[in-house]
This record gives structure tokens, C-alpha cells and sequence, in this order.
């Protein structure tokens, strides 16, 4: 089961990362728009739509990536107290109660969204350049589709916590900056502890 899970999450970190390419996308873009129209009085007529499908983009097929993190927001001021065999449980019931469901109806009506918008050539409202955005369409159904293959993986960690009342460890590529500091601080503290107990011996 912890190789279907690590199989999955390797799977989903790849598009994750993959997306995140497009920041640098959405930078130059961006970029460039403020120097054409602050230095030359020349705005485009796709930097508005370039963004919003750039990050809508990035959001949606971040999402079984983030997922993978156990980065999404969640209210866990009662949830960190369990014990780790109680967190499992009541997850594994959530994710068949809400989640699945949910990721369902997100991939049945994203398609039906995207096959109307593709049917016509949808192209964007919000500028007179007409950008296509019927494609764009699409990423609503290939999302639900990664996310539904990580909620496969977040189950199988769920049935392995309730066995072995731990957490399995993911996948760590990134780290939050105050977990690390968190981490430096405590290693400067535990050195400087053992530095105080080898002077106390010394003078001893």
C-alpha cells in the first residue's frame, strides 16, 4: 500500500511541479506589461487575460500537489489533539462523506463546461484581443481527475495510520520557512546545551 501511495504522489508532484513553471510565465508577462504601458503608453490587449488563465492554471493543477503536502487549509484546533490512529479515521470518513463526492461533481460538470466551451471557440470576454480560452476549459476536468487519483493515495495513508497509528512520511520537496527556523533554533540550542555541560565538566 506505501508504494501505491508513494507511486501517486510521485505522480501528482510531477504536473505540480510542472505548473509551477508558469509563474515565471505570469512574471515576464506581467513585467512586460508594466514597461509597455508606464514607459512607451503602449498597453496590451492580453495581459489581463494571460494572467488570470496562467494562475487559474497553476491553482487548479497545483491542487493534487498540495493535497499530497498536507498544505491545504484546515481547522485542525481539535484535529492535532487525536491520537494519530483517531485522525485516520475520521479522515477516511470525510474523504468518502465530502471529498470524493465532491471531486465528482467537479469533473462531471467540468466537462460539460468544457466540451459547451470547446463546442463554440470560447474566447475571452474581459479584452478586445479575443484570447481563446476554450482549452483553458479543459484544466477544470484534468484537475479533478489528479485530485481524485490523490485522494486514492490519502486513503491508503488513512488505512495505514489506522494500523499502525502513525502517519506514514510523504514526500518532502519544500519546507516552510518557519519550520525551518524552528528546526535551527533548536539545534543552536541543543549545541549550545551540550557546549555548557562540556565547559561544566571541564571546570569540574
Amino acid at each position: 500500500m506505501i508504494n501505491v501511495v508513494n507511486f501517486i504522489d510521485r505522480f501528482t508532484a510531477w504536473f505540480g511541479r510542472a505548473f509551477a513553471w508558469l509563474i515565471l510565465l505570469m512574471a515576464f508577462g506581467m513585467g512586460y506589461e508594466v514597461v509597455s504601458r508606464y514607459f512607451f503608453a503602449a498597453p496590451t490587449a492580453w495581459a489581463y487575460d494571460m494572467s488570470y488563465i496562467l494562475y487559474g492554471s497553476l491553482f487548479m493543477m497545483g491542487g493534487a500537489y498540495t493535497l499530497a503536502r498536507n498544505a491545504h487549509v484546515r481547522g485542525d484546533f481539535l484535529y492535532r489533539l487525536w491520537k494519530p490512529r483517531t485522525q485516520g479515521m475520521v479522515e477516511l470518513v470525510l474523504y468518502f462523506i465530502f471529498f470524493f463526492p465532491g471531486i465528482l461533481a467537479l469533473i462531471i460538470s467540468g466537462f460539460k463546461y468544457a466540451a459547451r466551451s470547446i463546442g463554440y471557440m470560447e474566447v475571452s470576454v474581459f479584452s478586445p484581443a479575443g484570447i481563446p480560452v476554450f482549452q483553458f476549459k479543459a484544466i477544470i476536468v484534468a484537475a479533478g481527475i489528479l485530485l481524485f487519483i490523490q485522494g486514492i493515495a490519502q486513503v491508503c495513508r488513512c488505512l495505514i495510520c489506522i494500523r499502525e497509528n502513525e502517519w506514514p512520511p510523504s514526500i518532502t520537496d519544500v519546507e516552510e520557512l518557519e519550520d525551518k527556523l524552528i528546526k535551527e533554533a533548536a539545534a543552536q540550542r541543543n549545541s549550545e546545551n551540550a557546549d555548557n555541560i562540556a565547559k561544566g565538566r571541564d571546570d569540574a
